[in-house]
């Protein structure tokens, strides 16, 4: 949606700055549409939240323990 309204707004914006020719009028109604993208997805809006997401649980990982002294450094070759 934010992607969509920046492109038309933006598509919209050129060519009334060429026709007009102002370049003033294309940046205006660019960070106007700017703006309106994101009033409309950045704040947690109720329609967004219907179908939330499930996560998967967390799962605890196995760590490794063994000794840093057991552990093979691998060295660059010299040239």
């Amino acid at each position: 949606i934010f992607q969509g309204i920046i492109l038309f707004s933006a598509v919209i914006g050129f060519i009334y700055g060429y026709i007009t020719e102002q370049f003033g009028w294309t940046v205006y109604i660019v960070m106007g549409g700017f703006a309106v993208s994101c009033l409309l997805t950045l704040p947690p809006w109720p329609i967004y939240r219907r179908n939330p997401l499930k996560w998967l649980p967390v799962q605890e990982v196995a760590t490794d323990e063994k000794k840093p002294a057991d552990r093979k450094v691998k060295r660059h070759p010299k040239n």
